[in-house]
């Protein structure tokens, strides 16, 4: 009798059946191998373009239900978190799997804000760049070039010495993103505040001007605490898939981030909210929402900040962010961008063309608009993504290394090229047409 965690295969080019066993839903597609016409064949491949059905990993860290849009941490709801956590807190319950006592997370808190300061080599470094760099290549750059800073990271085999980089990372990101901002306007950098939290501390270094003490308004400060906790890890994205693909070679912390924060930076990725803002400037007001609507039914343009690769449903993340943007309205005036947004979202969930394709809200929808209202420019939120993204990719990057299954990627490709061709003198070449003119 055939178990029924197993998965039978005919191939009807042998007429041969095959018993796969299934593991927490899944097959092996190295078990695929022993699929074949004769014994010099390969084997059969599973195909999978941008990996959308491929488990590349075992991992503890984020569970995601995008069926019922459903987000944990560690097991925890990312709406518990949201409410009762700060962001140093959740990236220490992501680290080490279980959330600090109060004697813990004192001293966590200290760890990361004393390796907040940043070399004055890596200052000068970045007042390299031209005054019209963009952020996020400053950022890219920066940390890539820590590596060379602390040599020593190389050992990521230590743990000990890991965890040194870690709190490192964690402490120099908000650093190195707000000098890449003053960097834009033209404003002296400003050093880290040790008296100050973790997002405190960075306004700090954001908005500072001349008063002798930064004193963040707290309504900001913990927008900016959700905000970051909302986006710590979400699972195995483009990014995370970097950190973890790179980190596979056992290269350093400092160049895995950087490779992750690259991935990080394209439009499809980090920048997705800075297209939803582009999408309400270009609807204009409230009244002009069903035209446009109209017109993305009919295929002219794309509803932005709806649907998730992932979610086929309400994205938890977007639900919190709807509620603290309107905290941040009550401090910095309400952005009319706003109203656009609760009145598009409220049509699409109610269009049977959006519901039908599961087309609901997603992180993205909401925090450019937050972003923008506090007063940062779209080329500075996908370094705002990288800040705590950061504790994410170190998260999964540890996991890897200890994970006694893994080894260094590298995927398989269907060949589609030409095949032992003869080689042409160069005489011969343009009369055989190879060069056109």
């Amino acid at each position: 009798m055939v178990p029924s965690d197993t998965l039978t295969i005919t191939d009807n080019r042998t007429n041969r059946t095959y018993t796969l066993p299934i593991e927490d839903g899944t097959i092996r597609s190295m078990d695929l191998r022993q699929i074949r016409t004769s014994n010099d064949d390969f084997g059969i491949m599973a195909y999978d373009p941008a990996f959308t059905n491929t488990a590349s990993c075992r991992s503890s860290v984020t569970f995601i239900d995008g069926e019922r849009g459903i987000l944990e941490y560690r097991g925890y709801p990312i709406e518990v978190l949201a409410e009762h956590c700060t962001f140093l807190e959740v990236a220490y319950l992501l680290l080490f799997g279980e959330l600090p006592n109060e004697a813990e997370l004192n001293t966590w808190i200290y760890e990361i804000t004393h390796h907040s300061m940043l070399h004055e080599s890596t200052r000068k470094f970045m007042e390299g760049f031209r005054y019209d760099a963009h952020p996020m290549s400053m950022l890219v750059s920066t940390v890539a070039a820590l590596s060379a800073v602390y040599p020593q990271a190389k050992d990521v085999q230590n743990p000990a010495n890991r965890l040194h980089q870690v709190k490192r990372l964690i402490g120099k990101m908000p650093t190195i993103a707000a000098m890449s901002y003053r960097h834009g306007v033209g404003f002296p950098y400003v050093y880290p505040d040790n008296d100050l939290s973790y997002t405190e501390n960075f306004m700090n270094m954001l908005w500072r001007m001349v008063e002798p003490k930064y004193a963040a308004n707290p309504v900001l400060a913990r927008a900016l605490d959700i905000l970051f906790i909302l986006h710590a890890d979400h699972e195995q994205n483009c990014s995370t898939n970097a950190m973890r693909s790179v980190g596979s070679s056992l290269a350093d912390p400092y160049l895995c981030v950087a490779a992750a924060a690259a991935a990080l930076a394209g439009p499809l990725h980090g920048g997705a909210n800075e297209q939803v803002l582009k999408m309400l400037d270009e609807i204009g007001s409230k009244e002009n929402i069903p035209a446009y609507v109209r017109r993305v039914k009919e295929g002219h343009g794309k509803l932005m900040g709806f649907g998730h690769r992932v979610y086929k449903n309400y994205d938890p993340r977007a639900k919190i962010i709807k509620w603290t943007a309107e905290q941040v309205f009550r401090v910095t005036g309400r952005n009319p961008k706003l109203d656009i947004a609760l009145e598009l979202e409220n049509i699409a969930l109610q269009d049977d063309y959006f519901v039908s394709r599961k087309l609901y809200p997603n992180v993205d929808f909401y925090s450019g608009i937050i972003y923008q209202a506090m007063g940062f420019k779209p080329e500075m939120f996908t370094v705002l993504f990288a800040i705590p993204r950061t504790v994410g990719w170190l998260a999964q990057w540890q996991e890897m290394l200890t994970d006694t299954e893994q080894k260094i990627a590298r995927p398989r490709q269907i060949y589609t090229g030409h095949r032992t061709r003869r080689f042409l003198p160069m005489q011969e070449r343009e009369t055989a047409g190879v060069v056109k003119k």
